[in-house]
């Protein structure tokens, strides 16, 4: 069966944070670059950094520090590293963090239409909840599943599959939005439906690579795709 033929059993979805719910990109890069900065390193230009966010904390400090996606750097400067981050993206987290556009209009929708609806991301929990609270987004969420809440994170399939869990539906009725390759895998892993917003960070990955079941230009078209029955 295909997407579209189990569309009209959507009861939940599950949405990410960072580059889909919020423009949090300068509050990050000034977390990173306050950590360069206090290592005796030259600052990173926003783009750079806007490449290496995605795949969690651990990830970005280590891209940030050898400014690289693959390179690692030795265990005494990733300590060093992660602390500096943890203590200077603190400082900033919600200085210029905003909704994206459609933002709270598409929750409100969504919430309107009766879904479940969670906050899955690979953010730490420790920043993710403040973040939710600050943007006055928290209340929307009947769930909120950091990177660390569970053992695996995006893109394994265990954050959507706890969601579904949770909901007691099976995954084919939940419906995972986000920006990068990690929330259209996470969603095939588990077996919901994937839609792909084309703004954000999309983890230096173009948007036609990431394959999603449905690209939607927010999480207004979001709503009006599940509330038609996913056919355009």
């Amino acid at each position: 069966m295909t997407a579209a033929t189990l569309s009209h059993t959507i009861k939940a979805v599950a949405i990410d944070l960072d580059g889909t719910l919020l423009d949090t990109i300068n509050d990050l890069a000034a977390g990173a670059n306050g950590m360069r900065s206090r290592l005796g390193m030259a600052l990173l230009p926003l783009d750079r950094i806007k490449s290496y966010v995605g795949d969690g904390m651990v990830s970005l400090v280590k891209r940030t520090l050898t400014d690289s996606r693959h390179d690692e750097p030795d265990a005494d400067l990733l300590r060093q590293g992660l602390a500096l981050f943890k203590t200077c993206y603190a400082d900033v987290l919600s200085d210029s963090s905003q909704p994206f556009p459609q933002v709270i209009d598409g929750l409100h929708a969504l919430h309107n239409m009766g879904l479940h609806l969670a906050c899955i991301t690979n953010k730490p929990l420790r920043f993710t909840e403040p973040l939710l609270v600050a943007s006055g987004l928290k209340q929307h969420f009947q769930l909120v599943l950091g990177g660390d809440s569970l053992a695996e994170k995006k893109p394994h399939p265990l954050p959507l599959q706890h969601a579904c869990e949770h909901f007691r539906i099976p995954p084919q009725q939940m419906v995972m939005i986000g920006d990068s390759a990690n929330d259209v895998l996470a969603a095939k892993n588990a077996g919901c439906i994937s839609f792909a917003v084309p703004y954000g960070y999309h983890s230096g990955s173009p948007l036609e690579n990431l394959n999603a079941d449905y690209v939607v230009s927010g999480l207004v078209e979001a709503a009006e795709l599940i509330k038609n029955g996913l056919s355009r």
